[in-house]
């Protein structure tokens, strides 16, 4: 007994052949010119019995499958069964890209079957013969079927007519529902169905305890089938005498709701579950062209868009939320009697195939995420680059292939740190400003546009601190003013200038170096929190006005670092603080990711906490105020600073990061 199979190295047809080769005979398989190779690694990595199994030279576009004259007269008269599985499976194909292999395709293979001598075609079709049927669809319905305007549905449709209408030798037609995984290994070859909704699983599960109740959705019944059942009920079926003619549903009897599905795939990826399931039907009191109505308005179209771009899910997949369609399957379970094989119940192997896909299939798995890949041959200006926190950044920008351009006001230090760039093998370049001075901000981003065509990522880290209580800056209004000069308009003078080049050039990165007083509202630091509050408050105004553009803002909410602006706080010697190459890296995942905002936990608890119970929020502030003094420095007295006390270090490490 002979076999031959299109589609063999296909995610079903290489399970098909699994089993076909449990039984005697050859496995003649379809494959394109030059596509040997890839059916003999699938073969190896299937456990295929190579020996056993030959490759035949065709194409399914071609009449006859363009099956040689000679390999023809040698396959004449020995096949017996003729499996036909190569289509297009893809809601997201066009019309054009489907008709010629699922309906052409499927005319050449029954005309090669036929001229092969083959006793008996199988045809895999689909559920999606029957549209949108409303109602239950049995498997003697065919003609029945509504609403075929999507192409995938329409291609598997006319391909089944061509099977039933000029198909001139016995055949039998196998109708999967939506295939998924193996149940036994969670084996799959790419994304469709349920897996789409994956990624938003995953970042609910970054974002919230499992524990979390939320809301979703209700839906239609997903039926859904594990490539192992489709594979084993189509070869059972096969052989089994007495059922030419016949059309099998190989479907889930008992399909589950869409909240329900998704529900499982959260347990077993341990993210919160869909506590309250809203169902589409409770909006039907909204008119139909009202909803179409708002559903076409420019600004809801964009954000679906977007949104469902960030996760990766095809618009075509939201029309069968409320899939209509129910599928009766009782001819293929009377086929199947006796055999053992049944459909398993998705709650028992849901595990596998989320383990599976977050292993093999996970989008972010594919992501490049070197910063080589962000920065090389781009421009990166980074300010305050003479020490601390700015010359680390510059290192690891300029060894990752960036023209990096380093800016401070100090010369030496400034030079130094080209020179040791350059020696180390980055392009780096140089310039000295002021940049609490407006023209000099011009200045130098007049020399940079010029002699670099501008920049893509800007990195504002150039800053002034001043820790000193409000009573004692009475009389120091300037120590506002000063602050506010270089943190927020010397920033923004270097933001609105690079601006106009990014939007240009429709891409670019501002990332401004804040501190996490600005979520903890530190005591002693006003005039510098509010200087990189405003900063942080014009980001989230120009995010919203850029994105369209491909400009992200990015905002670090630094903890305690340890550079030269805070060594004359002796106390700081005795906190923990993180060094300036800690702080760069969190530069580096600034550029990489392109994140709204990077906070420790503890600023984001501090800003939660701050907002739900702010009176308890104000005692530990107020708590924190009168443990840590003002530097002698800050009181006008000279003198050194006395140790800190066992209670400050506790305290500082309890609000690890934070500026005291």
């Amino acid at each position: 007994m002979s076999y031959f199979v299109t589609g063999a190295t296909g995610f079903i047809g290489r399970h098909l052949v699994v089993n076909l080769l449990k039984r005697k005979g050859t496995v003649y398989c379809l494959v394109r010119r030059g596509s040997q190779a890839k059916l003999k690694d699938i073969g190896e990595r299937m456990g295929w019995d190579m020996s056993r199994v030959v490759a035949v030279t065709g194409d399914l576009g071609k009449p006859k499958l363009g099956i040689s004259p000679a390999q023809s007269k040698t396959l004449q008269g020995k096949i017996k069964h003729f499996f036909h599985l190569a289509a297009v499976y893809d809601l997201s194909a066009s019309a054009e890209e489907q008709i010629g292999p699922n309906v052409e395709g499927t005319r050449n293979a029954v005309a090669c079957a036929e001229a092969l001598g083959a006793k008996l075609f199988h045809h895999t079709s689909s559920i999606a013969v029957a549209g949108l049927y409303s109602g239950v669809f049995r498997e003697d319905m065919f003609s029945e079927a509504e609403k075929l305007d999507q192409p995938y549905f329409r291609t598997k449709h006319e391909a089944e007519k061509v099977v039933r209408e000029h198909c001139g030798i016995p055949f039998r037609i196998y109708r999967p529902s939506m295939v998924i995984g193996h149940s036994k290994t969670g084996e799959i070859d790419k994304i469709d169905g349920p897996y789409y909704f994956f990624t938003l699983i995953k970042r609910l599960r970054c974002l919230l305890p499992p524990w979390m109740p939320t809301v979703g959705i209700e839906g239609g019944r997903i039926n859904m089938v594990p490539v192992d059942y489709v594979a084993d009920a189509m070869d059972h079926i096969a052989h089994k005498p007495g059922l030419d003619g016949g059309c099998f549903h190989l479907t889930d009897p008992a399909p589950r709701r869409i909240g329900e599905v998704l529900n499982l795939f959260a347990r077993a990826g341990h993210a919160p579950q869909m506590s309250m399931r809203l169902d589409a039907r409770m909006f039907s009191f909204v008119p139909a062209p009202l909803r179409m109505a708002l559903g076409n308005l420019a600004p809801v179209k964009r954000f679906i868009g977007m949104v469902l771009k960030d996760l990766g899910i095809p618009k075509s997949v939201l029309g069968l939320i409320n899939y209509p369609t129910r599928f009766d399957c009782r001819e293929t379970e009377r086929a199947l009697k006796g055999s053992g094989i049944r459909v398993p119940e998705l709650d028992t192997y849901a595990w596998r195939l989320w383990d599976y896909w977050e292993r093999h299939l996970d989008p972010e798995l594919f992501l490049d995420r070197s910063l080589r890949s962000r920065v090389e041959g781009k421009v990166v200006l980074i300010t305050g680059a003479s020490s601390g926190i700015g010359r680390s950044a510059a290192f690891k920008v300029a060894a990752a292939g960036a023209t990096t351009v380093i800016v401070a006001r100090g010369e030496e230090e400034l030079f130094k740190t080209r020179d040791e760039i350059i020696a180390a093998g980055g392009n780096c370049h140089a310039y000295t400003a002021d940049l609490a001075d407006m023209a000099s901000c011009d200045e130098l981003l007049r020399q940079v546009c010029a002699q670099h065509g501008g920049v893509d990522i800007l990195v504002n880290n150039a800053g002034r601190s001043i820790r000193r209580s409000i009573q004692l800056s009475y009389d120091r209004f300037h120590d506002f003013e000063r602050t506010m000069q270089l943190n927020y308009f010397g920033s923004l003078r270097l933001i609105m200038g690079v601006l106009p080049g990014m939007t240009e050039r429709r891409r670019g990165q501002v990332i401004n170096i804040s501190s996490i007083g600005v979520l903890a509202n530190s005591p002693r630091f006003s005039a510098y929190v509010a200087s990189k509050a405003a900063l942080d408050a014009f980001s989230r105004c120009a995010q919203g006005e850029f994105s369209g553009h491909g400009i992200a803002f990015t905002t670090i909410n630094m903890p305690l670092v340890r550079t030269p602006m805070i060594a004359p706080t002796k106390m700081y010697d005795s906190m923990p603080t993180i060094s300036p190459d800690e702080a760069a890296d969190l530069i580096v995942q600034a550029i990489i990711e392109r994140p709204a905002r990077i906070a420790t936990r503890l600023g984001i608890f501090s800003a939660v906490l701050n907002a739900i119970a702010p009176k308890g929020y104000e005692v530990v502030m107020n708590t924190a105020f009168q443990l840590f003094p003002d530097s002698a420095a800050a009181q006008g007295q000279k003198g050194g600073e006395l140790q800190p006390s066992s209670e400050q270090i506790a305290f500082a490490a309890l609000m690890r990061g934070v500026h005291w």
